[in-house]
């Protein structure tokens, strides 16, 4: 049955995508009269109504959105599969929008990514800075990177790089002025460097995990206070107070005696940065190249 109807489906995708048999019949290079026999033709098959013709335009019936809304995605998978057979014969092209932090931009998708440029000039790739929960579609964006693997429905994630925590650091100046704080709640007789979310702008809350793995959450106050990470480094080795950032930001400066690690045993490790974008995306031959990059090096 599959097989008599296949035709008639797609004249009846193009005609309501379309919202117009005259500019169905141009897009599919048949005539009008062509597409209304076949709908009408499948129409009869089915014992349906399934297209409400009006002098000014056409629209499903009920019985034909029910019928698109299966058709339309299975036609999707079905193009952007024989899309990505015809590019593989080709060099990778296209744009690549990808939304992340200045930090996983600069430590991760970079240092991956720049090879990737190098060898396939006709790719572009463009990153949107953000430190919040972006919305993809919203951003424009091809995919977006944080931590962690939870995604909302209808994402897929990917694993783009290892485990990693946030660690509490501090400079010598500060520690031997303010002190050492031995525990999390001690945190609020300091002064810290606050990182404040895009999202929503509120401030980020303190995280960090007891001997029990308990969550413990501290909302900390101090006099600076930025809406990326590099400035928060910054400012810490500064003296200006305590900061809570990635550990392999502060590597360089713990191992050079710049700043001093604080609450070692409160700071848990976590699922590091993941990969997530829509599972209905058509996958570009670009789009193809930069998860292969950051598959094959995670």
């Amino acid at each position: 049955m599959l097989r008599d109807n296949i035709n008639d489906l797609i004249v009846l995708a193009a005609v309501a995508e379309e919202k117009s048999f005259t500019r169905a019949a141009a897009r599919l290079n048949v005539s009008q009269s062509a597409l209304s026999h076949a709908v009408k033709a499948l129409e009869q098959r089915l014992g349906l109504r399934l297209l409400t013709r009006t002098t000014r335009s056409v629209a499903p019936t009920l019985a034909g959105e029910n019928l698109l809304a299966t058709l339309t995605p299975c036609f999707d998978k079905i193009e952007a599969s024989l899309k990505a057979l015809n590019e593989a014969h080709d060099e990778p092209t296209g744009m690549v929008r990808i939304a992340a932090t200045d930090y996983a931009i600069e430590e991760l998708l970079w240092p991956k990514l720049a090879p990737v440029l190098k060898q396939y000039p006709a790719i572009h790739l463009e990153f949107v800075m953000d430190y919040g929960y972006t919305d993809l579609a919203d951003a424009q964006c091809d995919a977006g990177v944080r931590y962690g693997e939870q995604v909302s429905d209808g994402m897929i994630s990917m694993r783009v790089g290892a485990d990693e925590r946030m660690v509490c650091v501090g400079a010598p100046e500060y520690l031997d002025r303010a002190g050492v704080p031995e525990t999390p709640h001690e945190l609020a007789e300091h002064e810290c460097i606050n990182l404040r979310l895009s999202t929503h702008g509120a401030l980020y809350a303190w995280e960090f995990e007891n001997a029990n793995g308990n969550e413990i959450r501290v909302k900390v106050r101090g006099q600076a206070c930025f809406n990326t990470i590099r400035p928060v480094m910054l400012a810490a080795t500064d003296g200006l107070g305590l900061a809570l950032v990635p550990e392999q930001l502060a590597a360089p400066y713990l191992a050079s005696g710049a700043l001093k690690l604080c609450l070692e045993d409160y700071c848990p490790y976590f699922p590091g940065f993941h990969l997530y974008y829509p599972m209905r995306l058509r996958p570009s031959s670009a789009f193809q190249a930069v998860l292969e990059a950051l598959h094959e090096t995670a």
